[in-house]
Formats: structure tokens, sequence, C-alpha cells
């Protein structure tokens, strides 16, 4: 197309302008702000208009790499009423490009003296918004006209094709974003009265790559109306009247939480977790096995060979690859080798206070991690770490791929599951395999016949000759003090002369689950808005505690920990097991490993609390953590988001604190004062009472 203007012949020295306009081409019609334009000079061969072929200079212009092959005169973007301007321009012909979705014929023009030429692109999108008015949430019968208190519900419709998924998305009156792949419809409730207007944004990302930051064009909407008022109704009888709790304005670092939720289930011994990936590698009559070359050669290998450690080693490198696949920021709706689900969009939806579907929660997680790193740790790298990228481990000046990809696992999971007496219990029984006995004058295991762990030889006796490549209690030790300034005690725990021991972090994280008690409480009582600066204030304080002892051993050790606990938990869950040390089977245990540990406290006289409580704190102590650990809370001054955290996080909050006093006897929820002496001061206080009493 060629639209220019007559110039007067005494001007022709003087540069012209290009104006551009773009629109949607059918539909609402509507400008396309921010859209990027391309100016270039077309070819010496083109000498007219009138001979350009678009569909064929296109082909050209786009090299192998995206590599622009002609003349880029001038970019811009366009304003918000759709209009971009380009000036001193030398005479000449010019090819002006439209680089946003969907893709747009080029336009040829021809630019003389001083003038101006008018180029009009319309990109196909033919966006179009549907309005249809409800009564209420409950009757669904269709009004012609909104009502107050009534639901409005919009759908938006527009051309599109498969590229949707990676060039589209839809902004809603509320700030989310749409799956693109989705119907795009969103409801309103509870309409005020009178003139309204709920603004939608569609965004149009960049075709070919060009510039710094590439943000997407944008085709901007609003859904307008006037609800009537209802007509009073006259009221007879007793009016009741109900209160309801303030609510808070829902925050980016949600998906984040639902993320932590969804990875420790996927990680976790029971239901869709560990034991069920493990029985489904070895013991099932047909393996299912991961792309893993390293197990499938070891599954291969093994075939028949009943001695010596293969089997032990192929449990290990199952455990090891378990924890690769299951590893990540991610929010997926099964495991990775189960149908079991474990993404419960009811749950999450009673969590958030809103429904929200697996589509639109993985869009949000994907918006909050936005160049695919937490915020947190893109805050720590680009202060303390410029310029280095992500790279081999081996190199030096690069970081490793732990910055995108962190474990979501935390070491006070180990912690309590120690002191639950689950790495005390698989050394009693290796002990009694080797037909060593226990110490003391009397050995409780000694009376046991081994004969029922016959089919678990090979197991024990590659578990045995593995010990040498397992972490000490030492090793653990010093670490939980690194971390948490947690500590064990017993006759294997040496006497701690750490370099550097968290403190201060008992009493921070001790005083953040106090004040969360607090704001429980206030948050129950609808005729009390319950402040949220307390419980800010007390997240930075543990974030701060905990980014302080992430170092050295931070990512290693926690791995190999958690690797070595949940073998020794399948171990232990087996049948052998339970028919080896007669466990009770009428317990109702969460998890199967849990029954012999108790039985074995109990045979030894160890503590009389149950190992259900210990596992309670370190799955509820470690999403709690993580949640506070990688949230950027450093950089948050408003109290939504502590808010929004407490009531999240509520049930494992409530649940760590009775755990908590039915191991140690504190109550952590008490007003008159906090208690923040280690735990395993008040278990070896509580063992001595026990003991005494016999």
């Amino acid at each position: 197309m060629e639209n220019t203007i007559k110039c007067n012949p005494a001007k022709e020295t003087r540069p012209g302008t290009i104006i551009v306009c773009v629109s949607d081409k059918g539909g609402t019609q509507a400008p396309i702000s921010n859209a990027h334009i391309l100016v270039y000079a077309a070819p010496k061969s083109l000498c007219d208009c009138r001979n350009f072929n678009a569909d064929k200079w296109c082909d050209d212009r786009e090299g192998p790499d995206h590599n622009f092959k002609h003349n880029l005169i001038k970019d811009g973007l366009t304003d918000d009423k759709g209009y971009a301007s380009f000036t001193n321009l030398p005479s000449g012909i010019y090819i002006v490009v439209y680089n946003n979705y969907p893709k747009t014929e080029p336009q040829c023009v021809k630019v003389e003296c001083g003038c101006t030429a008018n180029v009009c692109l319309k990109p196909d999108m033919n966006v179009s918004q549907t309005k249809k008015y409800f009564r209420d949430i409950c009757e669904t019968t269709e009004c012609h006209q909104p009502m107050e208190s009534g639901v409005l519900r919009t759908k938006i419709e527009y051309n599109g094709s498969d590229q949707l998924k990676q060039y589209v998305h839809l902004k809603k009156p509320d700030g989310s974003i749409g799956d693109p792949t989705d119907p795009l419809v969103w409801e309103i409730q509870s309409l005020p009265a009178g003139k309204q207007s709920h603004l939608w944004s569609l965004y149009l990302n960049r075709i070919l790559p060009h510039g710094g930051g590439e943000p997407p064009a944008i085709i901007a909407g609003s859904t307008d109306l006037n609800a009537a008022e209802r007509p009073n109704q006259p009221i007879a009888g007793n009016i009741g009247v109900t209160l309801r709790r303030t609510a808070a304005n829902p925050t980016k670092d949600q998906a984040l939480w639902v993320a932590i939720r969804n990875r420790t289930r996927a990680l976790s011994f029971s239901g869709s977790g560990y034991k069920d990936f493990i029985d489904r590698v070895l013991c099932g009559r047909h393996r299912e096995s991961p792309e893993s070359p390293v197990l499938t050669r070891q599954l291969e290998e093994l075939g028949s060979n009943v001695y010596g450690v293969g089997a032990y080693e192929l449990l290990k490198t199952a455990t090891q690859t378990f924890l690769l696949l299951e590893c990540g920021v991610a929010i997926n709706n099964t495991g990775t080798n189960s149908s079991d689900v474990i993404f419960e969009p009811q749950e999450e939806a009673n969590r958030l206070g809103k429904a929200v579907s697996l589509n639109e929660i993985q869009g949000r997680l994907t918006e909050y991690l936005g160049g695919g790193r937490l915020p947190y740790i893109n805050r720590i790298v680009k202060s303390v770490f410029p310029g280095d990228e992500v790279g081999n481990v081996h190199c030096y000046g690069v970081l490793t791929s732990k910055v995108d990809g962190p474990c979501l696992i935390e070491l006070i999971w180990n912690y309590w599951i120690e002191e639950g007496m689950l790495v005390q219990t698989m050394n009693a029984i290796s002990r009694r395999f080797q037909n060593v006995r226990g110490p003391g004058g009397r050995d409780p295991l000694a009376h046991l016949e081994i004969d029922p762990l016959r089919p678990l030889n090979n197991l024990l006796w590659g578990y045995i000759q593995d010990e040498q490549h397992r972490l000490t209690v030492k090793r653990r030790t010093y670490e939980y003090d690194h971390h948490y300034g947690l500590t064990l005690y017993g006759k294997a725990v040496p006497t701690l002369r750490s370099a550097d021991s968290r403190s201060k972090f008992l009493e921070g994280f001790h005083n953040l689950l106090h004040l969360c008690s607090v704001f429980f409480k206030e948050d129950n009582d609808t005729t009390i808005i319950a402040d949220g600066f307390p419980l800010l204030n007390a997240l930075k304080e543990v974030h701060l505690l905990l980014a302080q002892g992430a170092h050295n051993q931070f990512g290693d050790l926690p791995w190999k920990a958690r690797e070595e606990m949940l073998i020794q938990e399948w171990l232990l869950a087996r049948p052998e097991m339970r028919e080896f040390l007669q466990s009770r089977p009428m317990v109702p245990y969460k998890e199967a490993w849990m029954g012999q540990v108790d039985t074995m406290k109990t045979l030894q006289g160890w503590t009389d609390v149950t190992v259900t409580h210990f596992r309670d704190l370190g799955v509820f102590g470690e999403q709690i953590l993580l949640s506070i650990r990688y949230g950027d809370w450093i950089d948050i001054n408003f109290e939504d988001s502590a808010k929004n955290w407490a009531r999240y996080w509520r049930p494992e909050i409530q649940g760590y604190l009775h755990a908590y006093r039915a191991t140690t006897g504190v109550d952590l929820t008490n007003p008159d004062a906090v208690d923040y002496a280690k735990p395993a001061v008040h278990l070896q206080k509580r063992l001595l009472t026990q003991t005494s009493g016999r």
C-alpha cells in the first residue's frame, strides 16, 4: 500500500515522516499499544511499492537465527492510542513491519521531500467480549440488566492457533493471568450499584527478538456496566447480623507456597511419594522405571544375582533418581511415577480463599518466577555475583544449576526424624543382624530370631557394608547446629566445638510461632482487625537467620541425609521388619515405618513419646521453613503477605505447635513467656522423668 502527500518542490531537501497506526482488524477494533514497529530501507531492487511482494520479502527478511537481513533504519513502540511516529527520514521507499503476534503482512511506503506518509497496520486478532448477568451466585437465571449484588460473567474471544500458548496472555480484572488454551471467562460477583468499569488487557508477545526487555503489545479493554439498585423489600420477623473476617489482598508469593506443598508431598514417604516409587521400580511384576540410564542399567545387570551388595546399590540409585525427579520449584498434578493426584484444587481453594485450577496456579507461579528464578535467589545473584553465569560445577566464576532449580528440602526434617529414633532403630537392627550385642548388660534384641529378615539379607548386607559412605551422627549434629542452633544429646553425640552456630534461630522461630497463635485468635474474632506487621517483622528475622546458615554443606548434606533416611524408612516399612519386631498392627500410623520405630523404643526403654509427633514436626517444620527461606521477605513492606502466609500455613503451624507440646511438654502459645530452650534439653528431661518412675 502506498499513501503519500504531494509536496512543494521548494522543500525537496527536508526529511519526511512516517506515522503508523496499529489497531485490531475486527471485533472491538481497539488500538494496540506498545506494539513493536520496525522500519527498513527497501532493497535497491525495489523501485516502486507496486512491485512489492510482502510474502517474499518477509521470508527473505528472516535469516537462519532470526537475524534481520535487511537494513533496519528505526524501530519504536506505539503509544496508548496505537500511534508511532518516525521522523527525519530521507526520501525513499521503506518497509514497515509489525513485530508482534499475530503475524501481519508488512507494508511498503514511499516518503517524499518533507512530507508525511501514513500507514495503517491491522493485525487480525478480532477481539470481542460477551457479557452475561445473573441475579446472584446461587440463582443462575439470566437477567437482561445488571443489578446490585448480581454476577457479571465476561468472555473474551479472538482468533488464534496453537501458537497462543507462546504468544498471547490475558490479564483479568483481578490481576491474574489466564491460560490462553482455556476459555477466557471470568466472573465478578456481588456487583456494586452504579456505573463501573472492569479493565482487562490482552498481551501479544513479539514474534522475532529485537532489543532488550521486549515488552509485549497490549490490546486493552473494559467491561462497562451500570448496575441498578435492588428494590427495597419489607423485612418482617427477627433480623440477624453476621460479621466476617477481614480479607487480605492476594499476593504473588502465594503460588510459591502451593509449589512447596506440592513438592514436599511428592517427596513424602507415603501416598504417591517415595515408597510408591520404589515399590513400582523394584517390586512390581512389570517394573516401571523412569528415563534414568544408570537405574535401567543396574536393573538389567542385577538379574538373578542374589549375592553381594548389588541389591542395596540398586535401592540407593533408585532413591537418588527419585530425589532428582521430584526436586525443584514446580506444581504438578501427580508424582513422577504415579497416577495418584497430589494437587487438590478444593484444598488449595480453601487455603487461598478462591477457586484455582492447576493451569491458573501454574501460570501464577511462572509469573512469580519471572525469568525462571526465585526472586530471593535472583536478588542474591544480582547483588553478590553480578556477571556470573550458570554452568559446569567444575568451572570457576560460574554458578551451579542449583541457583535456577533449588531442591525444596529442609534439614529440620532430618533433625526431628532423628530425634524420633529412626536412625537409632536401624543401628540396633544392624548390630543384631551382625550378631553384635548391644550396649549394656542385656540386649533386648538378643532373644529375637532374625529368621524373618532372611528375604532382606542382600539389602541389609549392602546397608551395613555401605556404612563408610553414610553421614555420621557427628556430621549431622554439626550441621543442625550450623543451620538452626539445634543439637542432639546421646552417647554417640560428641561435645560440639562449632565454628558458626545459629544460636538466635530458635528464639526467632519460636517467637514467630507464638505471634502466629496470637494472630489466629485475633483473626477469628470478627470484631477485630488482626495486625499483620508483627508477623511480617518476625518473618524477616527468621528469613535472615536462615540465610546466614545457607553456606558450605547447605545443599549437599540435606540431600544426602534425606536419601539415607528415606532408605532407612523403606527398609523398616518392609513386612519382614514388622514380623521381626512384632509391631502393633492396630495403631493408625501415617507411614508404614513408624510402628517399627515405636516398637523398638519400647524394647530399648527409650522415650515413650510416639514417633507420630516427631514425624509431624519434621514434615510441618520443613514446609514452614521452606516458605520463609525462599520467600523474598526483605522486599515486602505490606502486611497482606504476612497475613496471607499465616492463613495459608495455619494447618501446618497449628500442627507444629501441638506436636511440639506433645514431644517436649512446652506450650509455645503460652502468653506469659516464650520458651527458647533447645528441644533436646526438654526431651532429655522427659526421658529422665520417665525412667526415674520405674
